[in-house]
């Protein structure tokens, strides 16, 4: 290291650094490759992965819907007919029990 002055700091001294194709053992950057164009397995399988996919998120909101339609209708079909579901389950068991008296 070499001073200009008296009492200046000293100026670092720069070291060369060798290209990157010089240093052993590293890869030489490339340019990224093209993605290979899938098969038609493949195609297929990724359009099933996609369709069974929409087909689980279409049936969590489908199945309460269906669900709370069912329980609606069969209210206001009771409702037409002046019943409510326990009557209607009193009858069934009524029903059930007459059967049994009958086969024995």
């Amino acid at each position: 290291m070499i001073q200009d002055t008296p009492g200046a700091h000293p100026k670092p001294v720069a070291t060369p650094v060798p290209p990157q194709s010089a240093v052993p053992n590293t890869p030489v950057p490339t340019a990224p490759a093209k993605p290979k164009k899938p098969t038609g397995r493949e195609a297929r399988r990724r359009r099933r992965r996609t369709r069974h996919r929409s087909e689980e998120i279409l049936a969590w909101f489908l199945v309460p819907v269906i669900l709370v339609g069912l329980f609606w209708g069969a209210t206001s079909v009771m409702d037409f007919f002046g019943t409510t579901p326990g009557q209607v389950w009193d009858q069934a068991m009524q029903l059930k029990a007459a059967l049994e008296k009958k086969a024995k």
